[in-house]
């Protein structure tokens, strides 16, 4: 999402008394909020587990938001944030997840009507435990009446979940120091699911959207970093997210034309070329085992997109567009069992991509 038009001036934090800070900063690494559902679903008793990426653009659907889709909508209301979880949810027991790393939940904004997005969607579906970081907690943000926010990943499992851990990734070099202080804090969140005689760790990464340096190149080291330290245990993991990268050789690279709002100029673009970002995951490909390889997203792109630029029905960049969601394993992942869920036009700007994942 586009944070740029909800920064504000720093002399604002002056006006506001609260014992909190303004702008939750983190340390480079804390323990993760967790939760637990109200009623406990029992597992199912398999080995071959449904891991899902997604993010759920904080439950608001394909609405306009002024932040992310040349709209003017700010703030919703309960109803409309129910609804959008409803669908979410529905979708989630249609694909039947086991394991979901989310990007984009809301767990206390105005914008959302201050409903925890982790604790609705434990509630509402058979996933049983949760853990939250936040990549971007502010008591109060003046710009078009967003006010407060706190936004992050969130790993959601059937199986409890132990040792999460929230940690801190690059921040923007490309930012002048005040807008870098009240700018969102990407994070990788972790944490060891406890299936029974076996547990792994689940690892959620959402990468920088709009930088234009090397920002994305160093948080996505930073993750492999995280994920080559479980490995070098010999521990396992399923791992992935937003990453905000197209796969190493995509025919497109640059999308600023589409990306673009009527009113806003060339030289105000961001994070919309990759031009110069075309081998910065390969790294990630090269150690671990992707769900969609490479030999088959280039025989067919669209198959596998998971972004659209805007949310216009009559606009043909309503559709998808560009891949930015990945699932990655030290292991492998069932042979040609990764699905692209495109068929759900209606829960978020992304779909939720998954695979199946048999526990060694």
């Amino acid at each position: 999402m586009n944070y740029k038009s909800a920064l504000i001036c720093s002399f604002f934090i002056l006006l506001i008394a609260s014992c909190d800070p303004l702008v939750t900063e983190f340390s480079s690494k804390e323990s993760a909020k967790e939760y637990t559902a109200k009623t406990l679903v029992s597992p199912p008793n398999k080995d071959t587990l449904t891991v899902v990426t997604w993010n759920i653009r904080f439950g608001i659907g394909r609405a306009k938001w002024f932040g992310d889709s040349c709209g003017d909508l700010v703030l919703f209301d309960d109803e409309t944030i129910n609804n959008g979880l409803e669908l979410l949810a529905i979708k989630i027991a249609e694909i039947d997840a086991d394991i979901l790393l989310l990007q984009e939940v809301d767990t206390d904004s105005k914008r959302s009507a201050y409903i925890d997005q982790v604790q609705w969607l434990l509630d509402h579906t058979s996933m049983n435990y949760g853990v939250y970081g936040s990549m971007w907690e502010v008591q109060f943000v003046p710009s078009d009446g967003l006010g407060r926010v706190n936004t992050g990943n969130a790993i959601l499992s059937k199986w409890p979940l132990s040792e999460a851990e929230r940690i801190q990734l690059s921040l923007r070099g490309d930012q002048d120091a005040l807008t870098k202080a009240f700018y969102v804090r990407r994070n990788v969140l972790k944490a060891v699911v406890n299936y029974p005689g076996n547990p792994f760790w689940a690892v959620d990464i959402h990468a920088s959207a709009f930088s234009n340096d090397d920002t994305k190149q160093k948080q996505f080291l930073e993750f492999k970093d995280v994920l080559d330290e479980i490995d070098a245990k010999g521990e396992l993991f399923v791992a992935g997210g937003d990453l905000n990268e197209l796969p190493p050789g995509a025919e497109k690279n640059n999308y600023c034309d589409q990306d673009r709002c009527p009113d806003e100029l060339p030289e105000n673009d961001e994070g919309c070329d990759f031009s110069n970002e075309t081998t910065w995951i390969s790294p990630l490909y090269d150690a671990y085992m992707p769900s969609v390889s490479l030999v088959d997203y280039l025989l067919n792109e669209n198959m596998y997109f998971t972004h659209a630029s805007t949310h216009d029905d009559n606009d043909e960049r309503y559709q998808w567009n560009r891949k930015l969601d990945y699932l990655f394993t030290n292991t492998a992942w069932v042979s040609r069992s990764e699905r692209t869920h495109q068929e759900a036009q209606l829960e978020s700007d992304h779909v939720a991509v998954s695979a199946k994942w048999v526990v060694p």
